[in-house]
């Protein structure tokens, strides 16, 4: 079933529980999770959970606490169902029946575990028992609060396949009786790639949401962030994992720049750098020094896309940044970790350093990939490329096709700002 909240009366009610079912609903999930060891089941209490608030918020009023609210509600309910689940065992037992309890025992303590409800919730649904793919549309599902549309949307494949990844991966997990914990040794590694690229993903929603009426969600980057410094303790000789680290604090330092005191978006040669958070950008060389201190090998591709924020961040403007270093970074990117959207922003490094001629005749072949047919990027970096060029006309054609791909309004303001500066 799909991730989307109760029919809402109107009202100051009403918005605040889309708020909470947005910024909330991973905690919830996660919490619930904890007691009753079952990911699906935990969305359901959470569901549960929003329904309780569309019946009393409406008429009670809405809590001070809404998050905090919805997490008791579901922690109790999640509690209910354990106790009947042992009350039923214990008759059983008691007529002398041999019946095992569903739930798993508690996991032994480990000194490596820690206390973090969210952490145990993205290790456990990497879990190996799921493909690559499930792992991640799981995970962006309970973890990034992101519905089927935005995961498929960041996956670039159709609604209906995101949908039965996740309900097979539910199924799996709960067959498999996979338990809720932060693995140790091999088990914890085995998961490791999974769990940086779901926190990657829900960083970059955060950072550039798919679709809605704001730019930014920062609470997903908060989480996305503190998720990345957690591992970064918990396994410090992993270079991938201070390098994820390191890339997340640098884009979070520009947050406040990209936007308008009105919300709108601000591109990055407009931004106001003075409002980059510096202590964030120290942070981000730090963790970027560990990366490179703990490599063995060859550069990951965290490591060198924190490289590449790096550049921009010790960039005093737009004019004085490294394009020539971004472009060779992003070459051996392509060749670390080819991808079509990889490749695109390649294409926009190239024509910084390069000019535009050589990166359009990258995006021209990139166009012929069905995978970002729909990606509303493409005609957006292609219309820059076109007007750069001096190609008026078909840069105007490509950035009203963009505004009709993009799913968030903001952008969608943002190019339709372009076709008007080309005119008729």
């Amino acid at each position: 079933m799909e991730q989307q909240p109760p029919a809402a009366p109107s009202g100051a009610a009403a918005q605040a529980i889309e708020a909470v079912f947005r910024l909330e609903f991973p905690r919830v999930v996660a919490g619930a999770a904890r007691t009753v060891r079952d990911v699906g089941i935990a969305e359901e209490l959470a569901q549960d959970a929003l329904v309780a608030a569309l019946e009393r918020w409406p008429r009670d009023g809405v809590p001070d606490n809404p998050g905090a609210w919805l997490m008791a509600t579901a922690r109790h309910r999640a509690v209910d169902l354990v106790r009947r689940r042992e009350n039923y065992a214990r008759k059983l037992a008691e007529i002398g029946r041999d019946l095992e309890t569903t739930a798993p025992p508690p996991a032994p303590a480990d000194p490596d575990d820690i206390d973090d409800d969210l952490l145990r919730l993205v290790f456990t649904t990497c879990h190996p028992v799921l493909s690559a793919e499930a792992r991640t549309a799981l995970t962006l599902r309970l973890l990034g609060g992101l519905t089927t549309a935005e995961i498929a949307r960041a996956f670039l494949v159709p609604e209906a396949t995101i949908a039965q990844r996740i309900v097979r991966a539910k199924r799996t997990l709960a067959r498999k009786n996979v338990a809720f914990e932060v693995p140790c040794g091999p088990d914890r590694e085995a998961r490791l790639g999974s769990v940086l690229d779901v926190i990657y993903l829900i960083h970059n929603e955060g950072y550039a949401a798919t679709a809605g009426d704001d730019w930014l969600r920062p609470a997903l980057c908060e989480d996305a962030l503190r998720l990345a410094r957690v591992l970064s303790a918990l396994m410090p000789k992993e270079p991938e994992v201070h390098a994820l680290t390191a890339l997340l604090e640098f884009q979070t330092s520009r947050a406040a720049a990209r936007t308008g005191p009105d919300g709108a978006p601000v591109l990055l040669r407009d931004q106001n750098r003075r409002r980059w958070n510096r202590m964030l950008i120290a942070r981000g060389v730090a963790a970027l020094g560990r990366a490179e201190a703990a490599a063995t090998g060859a550069p990951g591709p965290y490591t060198l896309q924190a490289a590449i924020a790096a550049c921009h961040a010790h960039a005093h403007s737009y004019e004085e940044t490294d394009w020539a270093t971004i472009a060779t970074l992003y070459d051996l990117l392509a060749a670390r970790a080819p991808s079509p959207v990889v490749e695109l922003n390649r294409a926009v490094a190239v024509s910084m350093a390069r000019g535009p001629a050589p990166a359009l005749e990258i995006v021209d072949r990139l166009a012929a990939d069905p995978a970002l047919r729909d990606y509303h990027l493409l005609p957006s970096v292609r219309g820059d490329l076109l007007a750069r060029l001096g190609r008026g006309a078909e840069a105007r054609a490509e950035f009203v096709r963009a505004a009709g791909l993009t799913r968030n309004a903001r952008e969608r303001e943002l190019l339709a700002a372009r076709v008007a500066e080309l005119g008729p």
